[in-house]
């Protein structure tokens, strides 16, 4: 009985070392993940921040594009009245 209990024994301790393999394995794939999900989490931060201070330059050149073209097409719009004389 003995071998069996010897047996038994290092069974159970090769579970017990695995296991500690495992949670290794576990904590090291969580650490990964939340360092991932830091970085990530900055570059967000600094993209929503770069876009509300950069200056909109194309917002600007279509407003001078539009008072252009509104001046020629509305002052146009009324027909011209023609005398007709027989």
């Amino acid at each position: 009985m003995s071998k069996l209990e010897d047996i038994i024994t290092a069974t159970k301790l090769s579970e017990l070392v695995n296991k500690k393999d495992d949670e290794k394995v576990g904590k090291r794939i969580l650490w990964i993940l939340a360092i991932v999900g830091a970085v990530v989490a900055i570059a967000g931060i600094a993209y929503a921040v770069y876009t509300f201070f950069a200056p909109d330059y194309l917002e600007d050149f279509e407003e001078d594009f539009d008072d252009d073209f509104d001046d020629d097409f509305f002052k146009d719009d009324e027909p011209e009245t023609v005398a007709v004389t027989e």
